[in-house]
């Protein structure tokens, strides 16, 4: 079985177009209700973090990928994670700050929730508009 690589993050962080860059697709964005299974990718719905009773759904479906990210959307602060919440993944957590070309002042921020969430570094930061951070993204997952 190919192992993907499973996106998680609230509503609106960058999760669809993360995953359209990792796969290689240019489909049209649209709000993700089921989780979609990309060539590389799985992308979740943020309900399922949002709502800690369906975090056993993103534990289940972790099984099948090969690593786990989960993304911060530096341009608002939300904070959807349960302190520790990395700690139910048996796979490797990788930490992803996304929207890094606005709100800058919130820079640390998108770390601090991610130590909080039990991820240690490296941190990916990336803005997929201006083309930052997805080519050693890439190089980190793909080799």
């Amino acid at each position: 079985m190919k192992k993907r690589i499973l996106l998680i993050g609230p509503t609106g962080c960058g999760k669809t177009t993360l995953a359209h860059a990792l796969d290689g697709t240019n489909r049209p964005l649209r709000r993700t209700q089921d989780m979609i299974y990309g060539p590389k990718t799985i992308d979740t719905p943020g309900a399922y973090v949002e709502n800690t009773w369906m975090y056993s759904h993103l534990i289940a479906t972790a099984q099948n990928a090969s690593h786990i990210l989960i993304l911060v959307d530096q341009s608002r602060h939300l904070e959807v994670y349960s302190p520790g919440f990395a700690s139910s993944f048996t796979k490797p957590v990788v930490g992803v700050i996304t929207k890094t070309d606005l709100a800058l002042e919130n820079e640390n921020y998108g770390v601090q929730v991610l130590k909080r969430t039990g991820i240690t570094e490296p941190f990916f930061r990336i803005s997929l508009p201006v083309g930052r951070g997805i080519g050693e993204l890439k190089r980190y997952l793909f080799g």
